[in-house]
């Protein structure tokens, strides 16, 4: 089948729909196992949480188990190491990260769940003609940049008033030298900028090129005066010019000083940049019949049974 000589052709399932989310840090791991109702319902294709564990450390185990959820019922181990039943009845399309968290009875469930909440992701800041970002926003403190972009001036704002307004005029000095950014305000309505050298006037979002008003973007998310834990970025390369890609790398390395960053990238010329920053690990992923696939050493690790 690898060769093409073969069709690819499938055989008898043995085991459960199954699909497994989970993650490791140092100081606690999670994992969920979803599959499908078993019948009866009208949503036949709603996914099932059949199981979820959380543990201390990197890799599960029973002595490492804190809590763990079973079909409708979730225990946790109190001080004394013994379990406790802290739910009967959880409704199978909910978590137990969300209905049992509890800084006094489940305190490490709420504080897991408080540290994935911090995560941010940014895969789709639109930069096209009808963009959010290229609009005049109402304007509010904005410590962390919307998944879309929109609050972009807000944004701006607030780095340069309770953030590293030095390390924004860096970046962009870096990205598009002579240049620099301005938040015009109109009331209550606050509008990005750009001056370049050589233009009589800035130019606002509405006129910017695709790739600089996502430069701009980038450099808000991740100059963000609250840093989270964890920040992925899927192909932040998008719309730029590739003489910016070493600009976007160094930034990157910049705030990954303050949070973990991962980027997803195709761009051999970021990932390049990338590599030439220090504390930085490259993962290369490959396909092979659909799946994608990693020579990477895999981290410890062990999954729930159902």
């Amino acid at each position: 089948m690898k060769s093409g000589e073969t069709p690819v052709q499938g055989t008898v399932r043995k085991n459960p729909v199954s699909l497994k989310l989970g993650f490791g840090s140092e100081d606690f791991g999670y994992a969920a196992d979803l599959g499908l109702p078993v019948s009866g319902s009208g949503f036949s294709a709603d996914p099932n949480i059949k199981v979820e564990s959380l543990w201390s450390g990197e890799k599960l185990s029973r002595s490492a188990l804190i809590a763990e959820r079973n079909g409708p019922s979730a225990r946790i181990r109190d001080e004394s190491g013994a379990w406790r039943q802290i739910m009967a009845q959880l409704s199978p399309f909910d978590s137990m990260m969300t209905q049992c968290s509890d800084p006094k009875g489940a305190l490490e469930i709420f504080l897991v769940r408080e540290a994935m909440r911090d995560w941010r992701f940014y895969d789709h800041l639109r930069t096209d003609r009808d963009a959010a970002a290229r609009q005049r926003q109402v304007g509010v403190y904005t410590p962390v940049l919307s998944g879309d972009g929109a609050d972009i001036a807000a944004a701006v704002q607030t780095i340069n008033e309770i953030g590293s307004a030095m390390e924004l005029r860096e970046t962009i000095e870096d990205a598009f030298p002579g240049a620099a950014l301005e938040v015009h305000r109109e009331g209550n309505h606050f509008e990005v900028l750009m001056r370049q050298h050589g233009l009589l006037r800035p130019l606002a979002a509405s006129e910017l090129s695709d790739g600089t008003l996502r430069f701009i973007l980038l450099s808000a998310a991740l100059l963000s005066p609250r840093p989270p834990k964890l920040m992925v970025l899927n192909e932040p390369e998008t719309s730029l010019h590739v003489d910016l890609l070493p600009a976007l790398a160094r930034l990157i390395a910049r705030a990954a000083r303050r949070s973990q960053i991962i980027v997803v990238s195709h761009a051999a010329g970021l990932v390049e940049a990338l590599g030439a920053q220090s504390g930085c690990n490259r993962i290369v992923l490959r396909k092979e019949l659909g799946e994608t696939l990693s020579d990477a050493e895999p981290p410890p690790w062990a999954w729930p049974t159902r």
